[in-house]
């Protein structure tokens, strides 16, 4: 059960299709385990038509309409086909079916990373994932920007509580932590990070010039 949410403004951003792909991503993973959020965002969603609804109209030419009937006819066999093939999560396509097995580097201690950033061309932010072995400690460190996380697999905790799977939280330089693997796997997490972190222990902030 999730118990950690986006915010009320994350959600409306969410729905209005205002957020980057990597931020959206996040989300979109809470969701489909999340009913009550799925819940406020199909309601969003519903006052966003309405508002459309109230728009001025616009005119639609007779060729534009020809075209999207001729869509809306196709899709009745695209639809077929899609209902006899495998259904595959959000997550399977981005990083195959199984996230132990990825190409994770050893970085500090029981921390290991694996930055996927490549694979949202075109954004400024830092996207990583980020495994933690069962029972382990990650460094004690703070945010330089802001950092949204989304828990994949196991569950960490630091001072704000615990974090299971599918559990959802935005940090920035206001908070320090040093998050615990809670359980007997190894957490992971997929962090968007809009600047690196920083470093606080007395020996490791010794490495945050050499952190990107």
């Amino acid at each position: 059960m999730t118990r950690h949410h986006p915010d009320s403004l994350s959600l409306m951003e969410y729905s209005a299709g205002n957020l980057s792909e990597p931020h959206a991503l996040c989300i979109r993973l809470h969701l489909d385990e999340c009913p009550h959020c799925r819940s406020r965002v199909d309601t969003l969603d519903s006052l966003g038509a309405v508002m459309m609804e109230q728009q001025p109209k616009v005119s639609v030419s007779e060729g534009m309409f020809d075209s999207i009937l001729s869509m809306i006819d196709s899709e009745p066999a695209e639809a077929a086909k899609a209902a006899t093939a495998p259904r595959i999560s959000v997550l399977q396509k981005l990083l195959g079916d199984d996230i132990n097995k990825l190409p994770w580097k050893r970085q500090l201690g029981d921390v290991s990373v694996l930055d996927i950033t490549d694979r949202f061309p075109g954004q400024s932010e830092q996207v990583v994932l980020q495994k933690l072995a069962a029972g382990g400690k990650a460094p004690a460190h703070t945010h330089r920007g802001e950092e949204t996380t989304i828990v994949l697999q196991g569950a960490f905790a630091d001072q704000k509580g615990v974090f299971n799977q599918w559990d959802f939280v935005v940090l920035d330089d206001k908070d320090e932590h040093k998050p615990v693997a809670v359980g007997c796997e190894d957490c992971i997490t997929l962090s968007v990070l809009s600047a690196p972190v920083k470093l606080t222990g007395t020996f490791t902030r010794m490495l945050n010039p050499f952190i990107r």
